[in-house]
């Protein structure tokens, strides 16, 4: 096995890096102070071609794999756009993967292309308040009346839904209690995002306030039956067609944050002079940066392991659950130790590494908990009885 990258996974990186050079640290210090969506950064990476990375190239994108759309979103994190640059695209690379999959030609043909060309913005509407990680207990109805289904229901941290043109919404289809299986009765749609009928509220967040997350409040929101993906009530089995994918580029990133914060501290280790010396000249200074560098190359170790599983067809929930909990690990402990090298100027917004540390942490809580990963593995790797 090799560990080099090819000559085109090395191509990408280094295209991304020029896509990504005029939006520098300080162009995402500012949308981090201001709060608005980086709209000039999302129309050069559509122009660049880097929002169909995954998306087929008869649908106008570049038709790679995951481990390349991997390595890509690692890049931009790591230039200093960090989760504010991922989340802005982030659901072109995975979110609409169920229509490459299980979409009709007409609806590829119509929903594909527009995406990849960053005509329109997407979000992704799945979580609700009451349900949150237990996606088969989804509240929100859609019911069919002649050739349209009508919806009303609830979403909650939803990204870019304040602009957002469209949704991928899984809604229940047919009441829980008439199905043989929770997962059964969901049914995913991909439809306009109808202001007049959903309610958009923005929430306050610690990070990434760039990229907006919000609750949607849908009260009768009319779909076309041609917006439905797939046969209905077969939703579920669908999203999580994009749920090991997600995974492996949320740990990805993390890991690109990691390495951002790291290099930021090893940087001012080397210029910071205390007592007539480099504080880089101290050990305790040295060695948790070095286990830092250590933790996350393990952590992308994984994650290659994982894209390559998944590219070649194979099961890999085990690795990119992993991927997903080891590189949100490894990024959150360089981040913080990046903040505690800076010291006092750790805790000031121009040096970012604090604004590394607010963003890091989405890695740690979603899409999926920590203990959750560890509760999968246990069982499903494992072979320990189901906790709970």
């Amino acid at each position: 096995m090799s560990f080099e990258s090819t000559p085109e996974q090395q191509a990408i990186r280094e295209a991304v890096l020029q896509s990504c050079a005029p939006f520098g640290e300080d162009y995402w210090l500012e949308h981090d102070r201001t709060g608005e969506f980086p709209h000039q950064f999302y129309a050069a990476m559509a122009q660049a071609g880097w929002l169909g990375m995954a998306i087929p190239e008869a649908y106008g994108g570049s038709g790679l794999g995951v481990t390349e759309a991997a390595l890509m979103m690692q890049t931009v994190a790591e230039t200093g756009a960090g989760m504010s640059g991922c989340s802005a695209f982030h659901i072109n690379i995975f979110g609409l993967m169920p229509i490459v999959v299980f979409g009709t030609e007409a609806q590829k043909q119509r929903f594909l292309p527009p995406m990849v060309q960053g005509q329109v913005k997407s979000c992704f509407g799945v979580t609700e308040p009451n349900t949150g990680l237990n996606t088969t207990q989804l509240k929100t109805r859609a019911v069919l009346k002649g050739d349209r289904y009508v919806v009303h229901g609830q979403k909650v941290w939803i990204s870019t839904a304040q602009v957002a043109d469209k949704i991928l919404l899984l809604a229940r289809t047919t009441p829980i209690e008439e199905c043989k299986s929770h997962s059964h009765g969901l049914s995913l749609f991909y439809t306009d995002l109808d202001r007049n009928k959903v309610a958009v509220r923005l929430i306050e967040k610690m990070g990434r306030k760039a990229v907006d997350s919000n609750e949607l409040f849908i009260d009768g929101l009319e779909i076309p039956v041609e917006d439905r993906i797939g046969e209905e009530g077969q939703g579920f089995k669908y999203i999580l067609h994009g749920m090991n994918p997600e995974r492996i580029l949320i740990g990805s990133e993390a890991i690109g944050i990691g390495r951002a914060a790291l290099r930021k501290a090893a940087t001012y280790a080397q210029e910071r002079v205390v007592f007539d010396r480099p504080i880089g000249k101290n050990q305790g200074i040295q060695h948790p940066l070095a286990a830092n560098w250590m933790e996350l190359e393990a952590a992308h170790l994984m994650m290659l392991k994982a894209a390559w599983l998944y590219d070649q067809g194979r099961d890999c929930g085990a690795e990119a659950n992993a991927t997903k909990y080891l590189g949100a690990e490894a990024g959150f402990h360089a981040c913080e130790r990046a903040i505690l090298t800076h010291g006092g100027f750790g805790y000031a917004k121009e040096y970012h590494v604090e604004r590394y540390l607010r963003e890091v942490m989405i890695a740690r809580i979603a899409p999926v908990s920590r203990e959750q990963i560890l509760s999968y593995i246990a069982e499903r790797v494992l072979g320990l009885p189901k906790s709970y």
